[in-house]
């Protein structure tokens, strides 16, 4: 009986590392056909050549995509909006957790801010009365417009709230029996301890602002304040080379859309890419210990 559970055990790990592995390989595979695509030339990629491998290895889209200005402002404004929208997100977030973590004698009100929070997660004004208010406050065309309104992200305080619940309270207690206020126990105490649970957010946060593009194309009337996800979606739906400079025609005759798409996708999921690793640690840890305790 125990070399049948041992066989049944074995069998079922064996399946489960071929399922994930074919998942890991499904989701790869569209990645690494635009890579090769990109890394490829215009004829090859005309006649179908192109699978997983590059055929008739070129940059001639990457060079071309170099002398795009439109490409560069694009990227610039995705990193300011990254960097600028996860620090204040962050601080939102954490400001907002700190005190409806509290329990309901150190904060009468906590229930009702909850219940407040939680109501906005099921019902929203939508996007008219959202476009009206950034307009209203003259956010249009500016910065403040792609990283104000997501400041506040419901769903990673409520993160955030869970994972300050399950901390030992008499951590809390001696450090306010050596008189230490609000903020001292916040930037002090929870603040170090909450290093899984800040690595998932600022991911969460990162990856929402690096990959959003309705947002853009709502708000920004002119495409050189577009983010980097608005731009591509706008040359995948229509690219226009009219706009080409002559100096830079002589590239026309080795790229085309497909090459020139696929490389700028490249170049814009490259970044991300390259952070993921570096947080993805601390994202299952800081996600399951947020979900603990309600």
């Amino acid at each position: 009986m125990m070399n049948y559970r041992m066989d049944g055990k074995k069998m079922f790990a064996v399946f489960n590392y071929l399922f994930l592995i074919v998942l890991g390989l499904i989701c790869v595979a569209p990645l690494l056909n635009t890579l090769a695509i990109s890394l490829s030339s215009a004829s090859a990629v005309a006649m179908g050549d192109v699978l997983f491998f590059p055929s008739n290895f070129s940059l001639d889209a990457y060079a071309f995509i170099a002398t795009r200005s439109e490409f560069l402002t694009a990227l610039n404004v995705s990193v300011v909006r990254v960097i600028v929208g996860s620090i204040l997100q962050m601080l939102v977030t954490f400001i907002s957790a700190y005190p409806l973590s509290r329990e309901n004698r150190d904060f009468s009100m906590r229930t009702v801010y909850v219940w407040f929070f939680m109501f906005t997660i099921l019902f929203s004004g939508g996007i008219v009365p959202l476009y009206m208010q950034v307009k209203t406050l003259g956010m249009l065309d500016s910065m403040m417009a792609l990283v104000l309104p997501t400041s506040l992200a419901v769903f990673n305080i409520v993160l955030m709230i869970n994972f300050f619940r399950i901390l030992p309270r008499e951590l809390d207690e001696s450090f306010r029996i050596d008189g230490a206020g609000h903020w001292t126990l916040l930037w002090r105490l929870y603040f170090p301890l909450s290093l899984p649970a800040f690595a998932t957010i600022l991911l969460l946060a990162m990856v929402g602002h690096w990959n959003s593009w309705f947002d853009g194309m709502l708000f920004m009337n002119q495409t050189e304040n577009y983010p980097i996800a608005t731009y591509l979606r706008s040359i995948i739906v229509s690219f226009d080379f009219s706009n080409v400079r002559s100096e830079d025609a002589a590239l026309l005759a080795s790229i085309s859309p497909r090459t020139t798409k696929s490389a700028q996708i490249i170049l814009a999921t490259l970044p991300i890419l390259c952070v993921y690793p570096f947080l993805q640690r601390y994202f299952v840890t800081g996600l399951v210990l947020g979900s603990v305790k309600g």
